[in-house]
This record gives structure tokens, C-alpha cells and sequence, in this order.
């Protein structure tokens, strides 16, 4: 069994350091970041808590072949997953191979779960689900009553908070086959409740999509960033649409998010690189900074360092381990 515990000032080390999931984490509120990151895996379930002390928004694709849960412990502001409102009495769901975005407030805590979804489906079987399960596991949220949630949580927490403090000589295939079968039992009895709510839901809201949108132009062709204009012509929508968007999606404004996305994409370029190999000026130009002193100003505003101290690649990870 794979046991780690880790703690980050950086969202980007945190995301890529997530086991199995492929993820971009980029940092929209300002300060440095506090993150925090328990995880272990068995042969068929991979298990994880996360606390991130700012805003972020996380994009990428679920791992494929698996079915994954979030149980969300504690959320501070406006959550938003696959264009849904998101709360304390939701828990999330992804089939392998999805698409994700995931708008995280500050502080949030989250408990994820990831089953093999052959595991899964033969554990399904024979059991007496009520009507609508097939279509409840294919909506990214899930209500659950209050009280059922609480409780739920409350043993998943317990469980792996106990799993984390194993001691090494617990680490066999059976205690293995245990905690899989603990994990998947108090799942399936949680989205079984005839409580859930298992009205089928739409495809997100239009603030939601247009956010999206805004996101995956200022991506996609990076070094020439979109003013707030170039998106309203793009998606044909007026300046104050795309400004409720934002602030009702991101509790930001759009100028404030788009430099954000691209600084974190400076910032995972030059983390990813030697400076011999990259110059922070050539890293800035390839997500669209061209004035080098607002650039280094606004950088440091939102990480809390210049560019230039950020850790390049070969120097010392920016990690430490700590006890869970």
C-alpha cells in the first residue's frame, strides 16, 4: 500500500503529485498558497484528502477505466463543478475518462475516491438499488439529506484517517481487501438512499458556460491574451453578461481571472524547465506578458514571490512531509 503525505506552497506541485489523475491546478486568489495532501492506493482504489488555502481552479480528465467520489469536509464560498452549484450537501461524481473543471473556494477540504470500475460494477450487482441509480451516477452532483452526508463523512474520515496512520507491517493484500471493501460499502450505501436526489439536472448554467469558454480561448492560443472585448465578440454576449459571469462563477472579474490562468501558465512553465533552458522573458511571452516590470509586479502580487525566485527544474522540490 502507497501511503504519502505531503505538504506544498505551490498548486501546481500539489496537482501533478495527485497519483493517477491528469490535472492542471492554476491559483486565482492572491497570496502564497498553503496546500495540504493525504493519500494512499490499493490494487483497485485510490483514496486522497486535499486542503488548499487559496481560490483555485482545477482542469483535466478523470482516469479512465475508474469511477471517482468527492465528498466535499468543508466549503468556505462559490463552488462550481461541470457548471453546477456545489455545497456541503452534494458529493461529486466523475466516470473514468471525463472532462472536468472544478471551481474550488478558498479553504476548501475534500475527501476524493476513486474505484476501478470493474470493481465497482461487480459490486453493483445483484444489489437491490432503487429505481434511477444508473442515472444518478452519470450527474456530477449528487445531493444527499444533511444528517446521511454527516454521517457518512464522518466514517470515511475515520476510516482514512486510520489507514494513513498504519503502521508498515499492516500493509497486506488482506487489510488491503478490507479497507477497499469499507470504502466501497459506505459509498454505495450513501448514493443508495431512496433520499437522494435523483431528479435529472441540466447541463450547467450559461454564467458557467461562458466562464468556460472565457478559459479555454485564453488557453489555447496563449501568448495572444483575449481582452474582455475579443470575448464578447467571440461568444457574442455583451461586457456585463460576461462580467456576471465571472463574478458569479469565480467571485472575480474577468481581467483579474484570464492574467491569473496565465500566470499560472508562466509559472508551470518555468517550474518545468532549467533557467539555461528558458528565460523568465521567454517564459512570460509565451502566455502573453510582454512588459517585463508589470509582469514580475503582478506575478509576485499573486504568488507572493518574483518570478525569479521561483524553483526552476533540478533545484529542490518545494515539499516536505509531515505526519497526517
Amino acid at each position: 500500500m502507497d501511503i504519502r503525505t505531503e505538504l506544498f506552497n505551490d498548486v501546481h506541485l500539489h496537482a501533478t503529485s495527485v497519483q493517477g489523475w491528469g490535472q492542471t491546478y492554476s491559483q486565482i486568489s492572491s497570496g502564497e498558497v498553503r496546500c495540504r495532501l493525504a493519500q494512499f492506493s490499493t490494487p483497485r482504489t485510490h483514496v486522497f484528502r486535499e486542503r488548499i488555502d487559496q481560490r483555485v481552479v482545477q482542469h483535466g480528465e478523470a482516469p479512465r477505466g475508474q469511477i471517482c467520489f468527492a465528498v466535499p469536509l468543508a466549503v468556505t464560498g462559490a463552488a462550481r463543478v461541470q457548471g453546477r452549484e456545489a455545497d456541503e450537501k452534494c458529493i461529486f461524481v466523475l466516470q473514468g475518462g471525463d472532462e472536468f473543471m472544478f471551481h474550488a473556494p478558498m479553504c476548501m477540504d475534500m475527501l476524493s475516491i476513486t474505484f476501478e470500475r470493474e470493481a465497482f460494477e461487480l459490486a453493483m450487482t445483484g444489489a437491490p438499488w432503487p429505481r434511477g441509480i444508473d442515472a444518478l451516477l452519470k450527474q456530477p452532483i449528487v445531493r444527499v439529506p444533511g444528517h446521511r452526508l454527516a454521517e457518512s463523512r464522518e466514517r470515511l474520515l475515520a476510516l482514512f484517517g486510520a489507514v494513513v496512520a498504519l503502521p508498515e507491517a499492516m500493509h497486506t493484500p488482506e487489510a488491503e481487501q478490507q479497507i477497499e471493501q469499507a470504502m466501497l460499502g459506505e459509498l454505495m450505501r450513501l448514493i443508495s438512499d431512496p433520499a437522494c436526489d435523483r431528479a435529472q439536472r441540466s447541463a450547467g448554467s450559461p454564467h458557467d458556460f461562458i466562464v468556460e469558454k472565457c478559459h479555454r480561448i485564453t488557453v489555447s492560443d496563449a501568448a495572444n491574451a483575449p481582452s474582455v472585448l475579443d470575448l464578447c465578440k467571440r461568444l457574442k454576449v455583451s461586457r456585463r453578461t460576461v462580467q456576471n459571469s465571472f463574478q458569479s462563477v469565480t467571485e472575480t472579474n474577468p481581467v483579474s481571472y484570464i492574467r491569473s490562468v496565465r500566470l499560472n501558465g508562466v509559472r508551470r512553465e518555468l517550474m518545468s524547465t532549467r533557467a539555461a533552458e528558458l528565460s523568465i522573458g521567454d517564459a512570460a511571452a509565451k502566455w502573453g506578458f510582454y512588459h517585463l516590470s508589470h509582469f514580475a509586479e503582478k506575478y509576485q502580487e499573486l504568488f507572493g514571490e518574483l518570478p525569479s525566485q521561483t524553483r526552476r527544474a533540478g533545484s529542490a522540490q518545494r515539499r516536505r512531509s509531515a505526519a497526517a
